[in-house]
Order: structure tokens, then sequence, then C-alpha cells
């Protein structure tokens, strides 16, 4: 089986698929015929790996974007609707832009709407969920990460991604949740956990259901 190989100080060997492609990570010193055996006794597991990814990639390729249909805010659908002028936005119930776009067009418009909307509903959360918890963020900043949804700098900046918007409003709370968390525990320990669970009791259940939007857009081309 082909796949790119990796050396470094790591310790054990590691086998990511993406984008259709095998990647290998291992150990410097690792004999190359042992770094095959591995790769050999997940033979099935890569394959089925793979498969998902050239699905995905295929969805990706197809992904379009017209008027009439429907995109995700805050986990409801919403119509696409021209209207005359050059303004886009949310009305409340459609997602509005300039009649005559094309797909790519379209695209771009409804990632402006979702970046408008990130800033101002994640900030409004950031905000309810820090006097709860007794914490204060130096900034709240909308990003256009693909798969991290947020993150907490060394001086107290949060940053979201605008993809984040889509996500039903228990799963925000969840990474809002999760990065203020940070504020107080710069790391994933127990105490994290902690803090994270007193506040959001049943936030694996919320997690569970962020891995299943990061599955949903692997499939939709927003880049």
């Amino acid at each position: 089986m082909d796949y790119a190989l990796t050396r470094s100080r790591r310790k054990t060997v590691a086998i990511y698929v993406r984008d259709g492609a095998v990647d290998v990570r291992a150990p410097l010193l690792m004999p190359r015929s042992q770094i095959d055996w591995f790769v050999a006794s997940k033979e099935k597991w890569i394959a089925d790996k793979l498969a998902e990814s050239v699905e995905r990639l295929r969805q990706r390729a197809s992904f379009m974007l017209s008027y009439g249909e429907c995109v995700t805010y805050r986990s409801r659908q919403y119509p696409i609707v021209a209207r005359e002028g050059k303004r886009v936005g949310f009305g409340g119930e459609v997602f509005f832009m300039p009649p005559g776009l094309g797909s790519e067009q379209i695209r771009a418009a409804c990632v402006q709407i979702y970046r408008m909307l990130a800033r101002r509903d994640l900030t409004d959360r950031v905000l309810s969920f820090a006097e709860k918890m007794s914490v204060v963020p130096t900034a709240v900043k909308i990003n256009g990460a693909k798969t991290r949804w947020g993150s907490c700098s060394g001086r107290g900046s949060l940053n979201f991604s605008w993809r984040l918007i889509m996500a039903s409003d228990d799963v925000i709370n969840y990474v809002v949740v999760h990065e203020l968390a940070h504020l107080t525990q710069m790391n994933h320990s127990a105490r994290f956990w902690a803090t994270v669970e007193e506040v959001l009791p049943d936030f694996r259940e919320r997690r569970a259901k962020l891995k299943e939007l990061q599955r949903r857009l692997e499939g939709e081309d927003w880049e």
C-alpha cells in the first residue's frame, strides 16, 4: 500500500487518512520493514477510511449553492434569496444577497453573513458565560479555522471559527465554555474538565454532537 512517511522524535507509529491519501508518522530509528508490517496490519481500516475520504472529496467537488437552497444557521435551515441592492445579510428568516450571483459568489456572500452572525452571537454567548464563570477574556475574535472550533491564547483572547455558528445552541455553548475554562486552566487536565462539567454536566453529549457537525462539514466545500 502506498503511503507518505514522515519520521520524527515520536515513540509510536500513527496513520492518518486525508484527502484520499495515507500519511504515516513514525519514530526516527524504526526500521522501514517494521513500519510496512504495521501499515499492512491496518489494511482493512485504511481501506475503509480511504473509501470515506474519497466520498467526502466527491461530495465537496459537487458542493454548490444557488438561490432557493437552504443553509444552516444555529442548526436551523434558512433559504438563500435574491434581494435588490448590494447588501448581504440575515433577515431573520432568509439569507439575502444581490441577484445574479454565481455559485462561488453566493458561497462567499454566505460566509460573509456567517462571520457577521458569529461575531454577534458568539460574543453574546461569551459575555453571558464569562459572568457565570467569573472570568474575563481580553477579546473575542472570529477566524476561518476549518478543524479547530475555538482556541484561547496565553493573553486571554478567545478565537472561534465562523463555522461554529452552524451548530445548535447547546453545542455552541459547549465550545464557548470550553474556551472560557482555559482562562483558568491552560490545559486539558482533570481540573479543566471538572470546570467544564460544573457549568455543563452534559458536555460529553454536546461534544459528540460537535463531532457529528465536523463530519458533515467535511463533505461541504466552504473554502
